[in-house]
């Protein structure tokens, strides 16, 4: 599987080569509510997709279902799509992972283009290859890995973002720092997120991008050294989907920073990840995504959902990744219940 070819020279210039590379019959484009208003417009501006069919779902998490999913293949039917159609999905990650995936699947597979509209969306959901949608109250649990066949990068979308969608994606670019290396780790904790100076975010935003794609390149089905993009999602998946079950989603962004705060201590306690990079990062989330307010009441039910994460590879046991250090990542670490409870005593207590 090849990677996702990633254009970044403006809007109107990518869409005409990816318009005039991929040869087509039908064109649509896939929005929810939200890229509709703020960001259709925008490619609408190009003059390019005029004749494009558009595909409109309701925006929200809830909404990344098979029963939205069977909206968009309806759609496609009764509009005589084809295999030799386009889909143009323009929205975050949950438009760009089940847009995806209704390409993937539609007629055995149409091209398809990812145009990120989030900071979450252009630095993970949108490239690497997965797709999927939510099922029994699981994150992605029904999907497959199927690349776009190009991703359109223009951060012109993200002032259309609110604070917290723009920290939520920031939480990945975090990630790919901590498994990256020390002077990316510490040009992310010192960015100025009060005051957003997007020339100076855009050569964050292209080595972020450019972390995940080396690593999918190497290993596009997550066979081995592409687990090191889980950091943090172990228990962020946990707490994110708790949230959803008892009707208070959270963004994934801030699950996942707060699932950071509990792996990095986790590292800290197996592998001696380094005790002063551990509370500067800390302190990083605390003062930009707050406290998850729990106690230790739900740290089974918490576990019991981590049983499900797809990346446990033996039944009863839950598989991490953990870092030695920035850029020194180890796969496939295995907790125990009472480390894990541990590391969700130091996220309550931090």
């Amino acid at each position: 599987m090849n990677i996702n070819p990633i254009l970044n020279n403006g809007l109107k210039k990518d869409l005409e080569f990816c318009l005039r590379t991929i040869k087509h019959d039908r064109l649509f484009v896939l929005v929810d509510e939200n890229t509709e208003e703020k960001c259709f417009p925008l490619l609408q501006d190009t003059g390019l997709i005029n004749n494009a069919g558009r595909i409109i779902i309701p925006s929200g998490e809830k909404n990344k279902s098979i029963e939205t999913l069977e909206k968009v293949w309806t759609y496609l039917s009764q509009h005589e799509a084809t295999r030799n159609s386009l889909l143009i999905n323009l929205g975050g990650g949950l438009l760009t992972d089940l847009g995806g995936f209704a390409a993937a699947t539609f007629k055995r597979g149409m091209c398809f283009v990812n145009i990120p509209t989030t900071l979450l969306s252009m630095v993970d959901a949108a490239v690497g290859g997965k797709t999927g949608v939510n099922f029994l109250g699981l994150k992605n649990e029904i999907g497959v890995f199927a690349p776009a066949d190009f991703v359109l990068l223009d951060t012109e979308f993200l002032k259309t973002l609110s604070p917290e969608n723009f920290l939520s994606g920031y939480a990945e670019m975090l990630k790919h720092a901590l498994i990256s290396s020390d002077k990316n780790r510490q040009e992310i904790l010192a960015f100025n997120l009060d005051e957003i100076n997007y020339n100076e975010l855009s050569p964050l935003l292209i080595t972020s991008v450019g972390i995940k794609e080396k690593i999918v390149e190497e290993d596009p089905k997550e066979k081995g050294i592409r687990k090191a993009l889980n950091l943090g999602h172990t228990i962020g998946h946990a707490i994110e989907s708790y949230c959803i079950e008892t009707g208070q989603p959270v963004m994934h962004g801030y699950a996942v920073a707060w699932g950071i705060v509990c792996e990095l201590y986790l590292s800290l306690i197996k592998l001696g990840f380094d005790k002063q990079k551990l509370i500067k990062t800390t302190h990083f989330i605390r003062e930009n995504y707050g406290l998850f307010a729990f106690d230790c009441k739900i740290y089974d039910h918490l576990y019991r959902l981590m049983q499900h994460d797809k990346k446990n590879e033996n039944a009863g046991s839950i598989n991490f990744t953990l870092l030695k250090d920035t850029g020194d990542i180890k796969i496939n670490q295995i907790a125990s219940k009472d480390e894990i409870f541990e590391a969700l005593d130091f996220l309550r207590e931090f």
